[in-house]
């Protein structure tokens, strides 16, 4: 099993001393959240937050992933970064592949990209893409995005996407794992077909079981099976080792962990030491009793 640090909507010079303790202490990863803007009139509502309602997100601090992850791969030496996720549709597919070429080499191929679909439609028409058919649009930016990682010259000529032959570089030493998230049937589809893995984004514990059953059908159907997978969840049983083994026997294979409860309109007012003894104390009775 390996351990991933969740920590957001801090304040921004946390992050490096963070992730600095984070791999101190044992932890294997970061998770990385990805937030565009806050519109002020909207009547979305947010899928994995209990009652639905966004404020939480308003004035609270996102780093630019492809920013921030840099910065804090310049200061550790071994622990991944892993976005959280990056909403791919709503970007153009050779300035991501670009941005995650040079992310990944500058830190070392340390990077795991997550990525999923926003749930915001103000983000498409703010970045002047179609909410329509963004399952599409993803599915191709994928595959633009793997061809133009891979070195050498790479055209693609889909639906959406139409890109003449052209190479990027710097390009990673080895390939960037795409994760994707989300719960609906499509999501999983895309990860059992498409993916190098999955990203659990919270919600009913309850639902983890079904999501996972079902994750696991679709990848023997498409004979993915076998190749393979990471699958990121975040589960209440992360907190024990009893529950670390729980996990563990349903196929997990990374447990994401955070100190605080997020989904509040209060800013954070922890400090950087008590996020640093947080990370220590579950090392020590996590970590360490399951390694």
């Amino acid at each position: 099993m390996r351990f991933s640090y969740a920590e957001s909507m801090t304040d921004p010079s946390y992050y490096l001393p963070l992730a600095r303790a984070a791999e101190e202490a044992g932890f294997d990863s970061m998770v990385v959240p990805d937030s565009i803007c806050y519109p002020e009139v909207s009547d979305t509502t947010y899928p994995f937050n209990p009652d639905g309602r966004r404020e939480f997100l308003e004035d609270k601090p996102f780093l630019e992933p492809f920013s921030l992850i840099p910065a804090m791969g310049a200061v550790t030496e071994r622990i991944r970064f892993v976005t959280f996720v990056i909403k791919l549709p709503v970007r153009q597919p050779v300035l991501v592949a670009k941005q995650v070429s040079s992310t990944a080499v500058l830190t070392g191929d340390r990077l795991v990209l997550g990525v999923g679909t926003s749930p915001w439609p103000e983000d498409y028409e703010i970045c002047g893409v179609p909410w329509e058919r963004r399952g599409k649009r993803m599915d191709e930016e994928i595959a633009v995005m793997r061809g133009l990682m891979a070195g050498g010259f790479f055209e693609f000529h889909g639906e959406i996407f139409d890109i003449p032959s052209i190479k990027i570089c710097p390009t990673p030493s080895r390939p960037v794992p795409i994760l994707i998230g989300g719960h609906h049937e499509a999501a999983l589809r895309r990860a059992a077909v498409d993916g190098d893995g999955w990203l659990h984004g919270g919600g009913d514990p309850a639902d983890l079981p079904r999501l996972l059953d079902r994750l696991g059908q679709l990848r023997s159907e498409h004979g993915t099976g076998s190749k393979p997978f990471e699958v990121h969840v975040i589960s209440a049983d992360a907190y024990s080792a009893d529950g670390v083994k729980r996990l563990e026997a349903l196929g997990v294979t990374d447990v994401i962990v955070g100190f605080r409860w997020p989904y509040t309109t209060e800013h954070d007012t922890e400090s950087l030491q008590t996020k640093v003894d947080n990370l220590q104390r579950f090392a020590d009775d996590v970590i360490g009793t399951v390694r």
